[in-house]
């Protein structure tokens, strides 16, 4: 299977190269030239095999160039008991007839990102090592919270590579920040960004798309990668986690093999709920994805008017992983939707950058409408879905889930729609401990590390391991830059 470039798809790469690279050079994002399709008899295949299993034989569909004893090794050692806290890696919990959760947080971080990003170092070296690499890698990584922390728990002392991730100053919880700066390894480096998760993000993607400093690392030994879901080595392991819920809702009586299933998702850079897309285009029966926004609601507006436009308030909210206002991977979708149509993909983001809106055409609006739909929740709708889940049926979650939770439940109302839905929960809620206590009535005596026994203690629901660990600990990386500092950081990391 070859891999092309959204604005330009005449440059075909093999998959170990898309992963290598990251970032096409024409500022695209790699996607398969063709998709392909779950073979007849997957689903009743997949449903006797556990989660690792399952991910062997989805990913290589997409990797003819990493072969099944590869495969095996990497998923193997990425969601084994070490780093999982549950067999099942990705559980799905039932809390109605009607409604699941599929949990993504059972990791070593405790957010969807360990699904992918527990994967994704094996991906990448192997596909250095695939493309006669000599070079050393750096990852550089934009964070609105939780890719921050999964990414340097997956990379921390791998051999031959380094990590310097950056999160905006204020635009995260304060136990996703201690994840970070606390992070032990000798090849790791964190910084605070004076502004939001966008200016980290553009800043990012500007450096990868800059030929002289390209040329300049190249010559010193290094390659500069991604570990954002821009690569399709962090996407291509999420599709996965669809499929799975699939087969695992079919086992436990909840729908029957062919049946349709809504699900709905949080979404920010639009990376997770795309995976959900391309298990749809493989086969899944997904009736309808229901895209998930929190008061930063461009996503929300662009799905039900097809105008894309971030010139808008920027919100700080108790959801800060959604604290988004350009969400990349949606160049994949629009690439896709178009036919393939690079020139029309490239002209979206070119009037992005340079107007910060465009409008899609009525085909492009037509076939998201087929599969899309989208709502909104704000922090106060957010905190009370919180409380009715937590009083109703004695499930905590995050304030993410929530917004997703909150969503779903607004488009039950707004349709009539009794699909059997699923809700994906991408984080744990004691990574957002403040504002979860807030939610079920109690007032946070404490900042830090200290709110987890806190809100172990007021809801009863155990705190996961890797976070409790964090009582202790102190930051190592303290610095914090302008957004036009980042490239001279870069370059000092790697001397």
């Amino acid at each position: 299977m070859r891999y092309v470039s959204t604005r330009n798809k005449s440059e075909h790469v093999s998959s170990a190269q898309a992963i290598e690279r990251g970032l096409s050079v024409d500022g695209g994002l790699f996607v398969p030239e063709v998709l392909p399709r779950l073979p007849k008899g997957a689903i009743g295949e997949l449903r006797g095999m556990n989660y690792r299993q399952r991910a062997v034989y989805v990913m290589k569909l997409f990797l003819e160039d990493y072969t099944v004893a590869e495969l095996t090794d990497f998923t193997n050692r990425a969601y084994g008991p070490e780093g999982f806290d549950t067999p099942k890696v990705a559980p799905v919990r039932k809390l109605d007839h009607r409604t699941h959760f599929l949990e993504l947080w059972h990791g070593p971080t405790c957010a969807f990102k360990d699904m992918a990003l527990q994967m994704l170092p094996y991906l990448l070296t192997a596909a250095t090592a695939k493309n006669g690499e000599t070079r050393k890698v750096c990852i550089l990584v934009a964070t609105s919270g939780d890719t921050g922390k999964a990414a340097l728990e997956g990379f921390a002392d791998v051999e031959g590579t380094k990590i310097m991730v950056f999160y905006p100053r204020d635009g995260v919880s304060d136990i996703q920040k201690l994840q970070m700066t606390s992070q032990e390894g000798s090849n790791v480096a964190v910084c605070a960004v004076n502004g939001n998760f966008d200016d980290a993000q553009t800043t990012v993607k500007e450096i990868f798309s800059d030929p002289e400093l390209r040329e300049e690392l190249s010559k010193s030994g290094w390659l500069l990668s991604s570990a954002n879901s821009i690569n399709w080595g962090r996407l291509l392991p999420q599709i996965v986690y669809y499929i799975s819920a699939y087969c695992d809702l079919i086992s436990s009586g909840d729908i029957s093999e062919g049946d349709g299933v809504n699900f709905c998702v949080p979404t920010g850079n639009f990376g997770d709920i795309l995976a959900g897309y391309y298990a749809m285009k493989m086969g899944l029966p997904v009736k309808r994805l229901i895209c998930a926004s929190n008061k930063n609601d461009v996503l929300t507006s662009f799905i039900n008017t097809g105008v894309y436009d971030r010139n808008r308030d920027f919100y700080t909210t108790i959801s800060p992983s959604m604290d988004i206002l350009v969400s990349s991977n949606l160049e994949r979708l629009l690439f896709d939707l178009s036919g393939s149509d690079d020139s029309e993909t490239a002209g979206y983001m070119e009037k992005l950058r340079q107007t910060g809106r465009y409008e899609i055409s009525d085909k492009i609006k037509s076939a998201l409408d087929d599969v899309f739909s989208a709502a909104s929740c704000d922090d106060e709708e957010t905190k009370a879905v919180i409380m009715r889940a937590f009083k109703e049926h004695e499930y905590l979650m995050d304030t993410h889930t929530a917004v997703a939770y909150g969503a779903l439940e607004k488009y039950r109302r707004a349709t009539g729609d009794e699909t059997v839905s699923v809700v994906v929960s991408t984080a744990s809620p004691y990574k957002f401990c403040a504002a979860v206590l807030e939610a079920i009535g109690e007032t946070p005596a404490h900042t830090g590390p200290e709110l987890i026994a806190e809100l172990e203690s007021a809801s009863g629901v155990p705190a996961p391991a890797p976070l409790k660990a964090l009582m202790g600990k102190t930051a190592r990386f303290t610095r914090s830059l302008d957004k036009t500092e980042l490239k001279g950081e870069v370059r000092d990391f790697l001397k």
